[in-house]
């Protein structure tokens, strides 16, 4: 191959070289720009927490007249009325107190017939996958002081649960076993009945303080990039060097290659000055 198709073969290559940098720089700006935005939306999270989480509890319907917003979530509110005990219902596979729990929903109608469902607290899992036991709500009238939630979505798997229980907490199920009065944006978890049982579920964990990884993950996403950068430099420089090294050699192979040749030059103008010499010396 000869040296100018060398250097367009060259170049071609470390155009791909650069292109490929370039196309892992964009992924990873992608990735970092998200990461970025999800510590965006935990910062934002935990701001709320921090503002609403020990609030002094409000009126549900306070909540229920104007609507349920975003920045309600986590405001404890309070609620009089009764459970509708025959209404309860399961969510399965809840990971509480290190196992696959199932936390208790249970309807409470207020006095004007508006039903919004609490989340009582969970219970483990008995021998046959199913509680053995789930402790009653207080029956009659009840003042609950829950924390506003918004509901769940149904798994994107199209999982379903058996009667009696859900796959989330999705409202709207619920909403088809207790009617339409029933609130579908958001439930309460309790915080505390009045009577107060003797006996009732575990309480859910509150939610934790961490931040989260997403700041660290977004900077390495950048310090990837960059190093995408640096390891195609590595690469064009590693074969500039092999190519000056690959030429060195080959010069040195032709000077070995010459340098019999100059000796057998410098035998034969050895021999030619012998016999001048011999020749000069017989005429005198």
């Amino acid at each position: 191959m000869s040296k100018p198709e060398v250097m367009r073969s060259t170049a071609a290559r470390w155009s791909v070289y650069a292109l490929i940098a370039v196309a892992f720089a964009v992924a990873c700006g992608f990735l970092s720009h998200w990461q970025f935005e999800r510590n965006e939306a935990r910062a934002a999270m935990l701001e709320l927490v921090d503002a609403n989480y020990d609030a002094a509890p409000v009126p549900v319907e306070q909540v229920l007249d104007r609507g349920y917003a975003p920045s309600d979530e986590w405001h404890p509110v309070t609620l009089t009325g009764r459970y509708l005990t025959e209404d309860q219902l399961l969510v399965r596979n809840r990971a509480q107190g290190g196992t696959s729990a199932f936390e208790v929903l249970v309807p409470f109608q207020l006095a004007d017939g508006r039903i919004v469902a609490i989340d009582r607290g969970w219970v483990p899992p008995g021998e046959d996958a199913v509680p053995d036991a789930v402790p009653a709500p207080p029956a009659g009238d009840v003042t609950v002081v829950a924390r506003v939630r918004p509901g769940e979505p149904l798994p994107s798997s199209g999982r379903s649960a058996p009667e009696g229980q859900l796959p989330t907490i999705h409202l709207p199920a619920v909403a088809d076993l207790t009617g339409p009065e029933t609130e579908t944006a958001f439930y309460g978890l309790m915080v505390s009945e009045d009577p107060a049982p003797a006996d009732r579920p575990a309480e859910l964990k509150p939610p934790t303080e961490d931040p989260g990884p997403h700041l660290s993950y977004a900077i390495q996403w950048i310090l990837f990039a960059i190093m995408g950068f640096g390891f195609i430099a590595y690469m064009i420089r590693t074969e500039i060097r092999a190519r000056r090294e690959d030429a060195e050699d080959d010069d040195e192979d032709e000077l070995r290659r010459a340098t019999p040749t100059r000796r057998a030059r410098t035998r034969r103008r050895d021999r030619d000055a012998d016999e001048e010499d011999a020749l000069l010396d017989a005429g005198r």
